[in-house]
């Protein structure tokens, strides 16, 4: 007897994607959101069927998510943020509580809510997570969240 093993695929033909973005560290966002809008784009997902939504910062992610998972009006969640390390205790709380909002909107709708926040050190390793080509983490995200939804519908 052969075990029944499901995989999601990379074919995000007819998906609809909320692509979230916080504003915050907007020079390494902003490459970070184009390489998940180019990544969705490429393997079949509609220009049309992307709604981009920008929000503040990083915390303020999840609270967006939340609103956009409970709508059903998509099939994944992409959230991208830059989280960059200051003198203070609040890059911690800020990288936890960003995480951990994302995984409760995931875990609470059942739905790819992927986590796009990259944290780092200094710009150098942010700019290097955001760099054009297969390293681009917002463009990791995006194939993600399309091998996830497809993965959830085998599965229900």
């Amino acid at each position: 007897m052969a075990i029944n093993t499901l995989r999601g695929n990379l074919d995000g033909k007819g998906m609809r994607i909320a692509l979230l973005a916080s504003r915050f560290n907007g020079f390494v966002v902003d490459a970070l959101v184009g390489g998940a809008q180019a990544a969705l784009v490429e393997h079949g997902v509609k220009e049309e069927d992307i709604d981009f939504v920008s929000v503040p910062g990083a915390l303020e992610l999840s609270v967006v998510a939340e609103t956009a998972a409970a709508s059903g009006n998509y099939d994944a969640i992409v959230a991208i943020g830059a989280i960059i390390r200051g003198e203070t205790y609040h890059f911690e709380i800020v990288a936890n509580e960003s995480a951990r909002g994302l995984a409760d909107v995931a875990a609470r709708h059942k739905l790819p809510v992927l986590n796009g926040v990259i944290t780092t050190n200094d710009e150098a390793q942010a700019m290097a997570r955001a760099a054009s080509g297969k390293d681009n983490k917002g463009a990791e995200a995006a194939l993600g969240a399309i091998e996830m939804a497809n993965l959830l519908k085998q599965l229900s």
